[in-house]
């Protein structure tokens, strides 16, 4: 339940139209697990304990390198060679005592990924494909929301889906990129905080997700665009989840 200190710490956020204590009960009860706690990760995990998610979970299997500072702003000079995952609990749980941040140093793999996000929304931070089609097929399976965030230089993107309602990653990606991909550190920042949003809106029921539709950032000419994304009716994974008609099952 919301106490005192809570209607102190959050005020501010409480007294949006359609908010208030209810509202901040919602998100103290929310259960959301950050896949990748690096660039994206990093805004995402500060805002949303900084707001009262109750439940984060952090999914990660590397440690902090010198590399990472320019963007990975959860962590710091004193963090490097740990693991990202603890690092980034210290930080969140120094941030907001009050909520539960567990730090899981795993790589996602086919083998675990179900185990490693159980029934937590799904905030995909990654870095490659490869894991966002796990996150992916997790979240069509169970029916859980997915916010997708990437990043490439000064460009970003960002999508909010509802397996059963929109298009999933699957319907969106088939190119497989590797290796190391430039990124300015701010670029992160905006579509990490921009994936934040997105996912208070959901827990709180407010405005209008980003489902149907891909916003990009175009960090150069500072603007943004947005297309709509349609889905793919052979895609292997959430094809399931939509009748012969198009609509969901």
């Amino acid at each position: 339940m919301i106490d005192n200190q809570d209607l102190t710490r959050y005020r501010r956020q409480m007294m949006l139209p359609g908010w208030g204590p209810e509202g901040q009960e919602r998100l103290k009860q929310a259960r959301v697990v950050i896949a990748g706690v690096g660039g994206l990760g990093s805004p995402v995990g500060l805002y949303l304990a900084a707001a009262g998610i109750g439940h984060i979970r952090l999914l990660d299997g590397d440690k902090v390198e010198l590399s990472n500072l320019h963007r990975q702003i959860v962590h710091s000079m004193c963090d490097i060679d740990r693991w990202k995952v603890e690092s980034a609990r210290d930080r969140l749980q120094a941030l907001n005592p009050e909520i539960e941040v567990e730090a899981l140093g795993s790589m996602i793999t086919a083998d675990n990924v179900f185990d490693l996000v159980g029934d937590y929304a799904i905030v995909d931070a990654m870095d490659n494909l490869q894991a966002r089609q796990l996150l992916n097929r997790v979240a069509v399976k169970r029916g859980l929301p997915y916010f997708h965030g990437a990043v490439y230089g000064m460009e970003g993107r960002i999508t909010t889906i509802i397996p059963g309602e929109t298009p999933c990653v699957s319907c969106l990606y088939t190119d497989v990129v590797s290796g190391d991909l430039p990124v300015v550190g701010t670029t992160p920042a905006v579509i990490g905080c921009l994936q934040a949003t997105e996912v208070l809106k959901y827990f709180l029921g407010l405005g209008d997700l980003l489902t149907g539709r891909q916003l990009i950032y175009d960090g150069l000419a500072l603007r943004f665009h947005e297309v709509k994304v349609k889905r793919d009716p052979k895609c292997l994974e959430c094809a399931s989840k939509y009748s012969f008609s198009g609509g969901p099952v």
